[in-house]
């Protein structure tokens, strides 16, 4: 690729996970543009609950009081019922985070992206990426698009982000194999219901039945219900209330008693993955290189999570000098020793073959594995972030 614009690095995907590593390098002083196919500001398919991780970065970003200035109210709690057990954990203040948040992404996106606009990185909306370029190696230039427009566009950059998706244009391009694949999947359908009587995350799992309360912005609250794919079928208001009365019949009457939204979007299921997320002149990150079933509500917490991790490997080959296959080999290595026990066990929650004995003890394994990432973040210096 020849005579095009050029970037240290070029994100293709503006959402989450791309935006914060856009904000993250141009704070450290390199040349970023985002692509980003859909428009400012959209909304998309999410849980939108943050962890303490989620939490932890966003307050070590200076973004968390717009998160907290937009209304979304504070999590103090989380409440898991299974079995014959409903247990209420509070969230003890630790490393800056007194409270979980669960932001919508028309919020929540638009901070990370507004962060990585005023660090000086060029954001473009309307954008579609279509290949990559290559250099006589076989090394990743560039990318090749059309702007919204239809206009063809080029730009040159030292390091290509695919931050698009499960779907990854990038990934596609670079031919990223797949080397994990998950077995499980759920399927969802959830929406914003008004005026419920809630207090902080709610997490429910019964076999074949999973519902949750993620309460957010507007004084809403994400009401989900989760099953196999066959169950959830072509989703809709009824399967909601199905699935919800079979899962705790206690958030069934609360529903009834709450203004329900209009409509409820659908998520049709499918396997968890982790790909290869990095070669010569690119990289994945987010969705795009590791995607789990929703069921753990993590996968937000991550991309951020990932986004710090290619952020500070990228830094360390451009800004430092470090071997540019060493820096992103390490990123990977770190981001699946970081997922892998979270992989698994998300996955066996997804395979809905557990008992109300099994839950338990899963449930704890994904506890425990949070807790490990939080103290590997909490350990990490704010270079990258400064």
């Amino acid at each position: 690729m020849s005579g095009g614009r050029q970037a240290d690095a070029v994100i293709v995907g503006g959402r989450a996970a791309g935006a914060a590593t856009a904000m993250l390098l141009a704070r450290r002083g390199l040349r970023v543009v985002v692509l980003e196919r859909g428009r400012y500001g959209a909304d998309t398919l999410s849980t939108h609950a943050l962890m303490r991780g989620g939490v932890l970065q966003l307050h070590r970003w200076d973004l968390l009081d717009g998160v907290v200035a937009a209304g979304t109210p504070p999590v103090r709690s989380s409440t898991f019922t299974f079995g014959r057990e409903r247990l209420t954990i509070p969230i003890k203040p630790a490393n800056g985070v007194d409270a979980l948040y669960a932001p919508r992404r028309t919020v929540l996106d638009r901070l990370l992206i507004d962060g990585a606009t005023a660090a000086g990185a060029e954001v473009r909306h309307g954008v579609a990426v279509t290949g990559v370029g290559r250099g006589s190696q076989g090394h990743v230039t560039g990318v090749a698009g059309r702007d919204e427009r239809g206009r063809r566009i080029e730009i040159e950059a030292r390091i290509v982000i695919g931050a698009d998706g499960v779907r990854s244009t990038v990934a596609d391009a670079v031919t990223a194999p797949f080397e994990r694949v998950g077995t499980g999947a759920s399927a969802v359908v959830y929406g914003y219901w008004s005026d419920l009587a809630t207090d902080g995350y709610e997490w429910i799992f019964s076999p074949g039945a999973q519902a949750g309360v993620i309460p957010t912005n507007d004084g809403q609250a994400c009401v989900f219900a989760a099953a196999t794919p066959q169950r959830i079928g072509r989703g809709g208001m009824r399967v909601l209330r199905d699935v919800v009365a079979a899962a705790d019949r206690d958030l069934a009457a609360r529903l009834a008693a709450a203004t329900a939204p209009s409509g409820v979007r659908t998520f049709g299921g499918r396997p968890g993955f982790v790909r290869r997320s990095c070669g010569p002149g690119w990289a994945l990150v987010g969705d795009a290189g590791y995607w789990k079933d929703p069921l753990s509500a993590h996968g937000l917490t991550e991309g951020l999570r990932d986004a710090e991790l290619l952020a500070r490997a990228v830094v360390s080959w451009q800004c430092d000098g470090a071997d540019e296959a060493m820096a992103l080999g390490g990123y990977q290595a770190m981001r699946d020793a970081l997922s892998a026990e979270l992989f698994a066990t998300t996955d066996a929650i997804a395979a809905q073959s557990w008992t109300d004995d099994e839950i338990g003890d899963l449930l704890l394994r994904l506890s425990h594995s949070m807790a490990d990432e939080v103290q590997v973040l909490a350990a990490l210096d704010a270079v990258s972030a400064a």
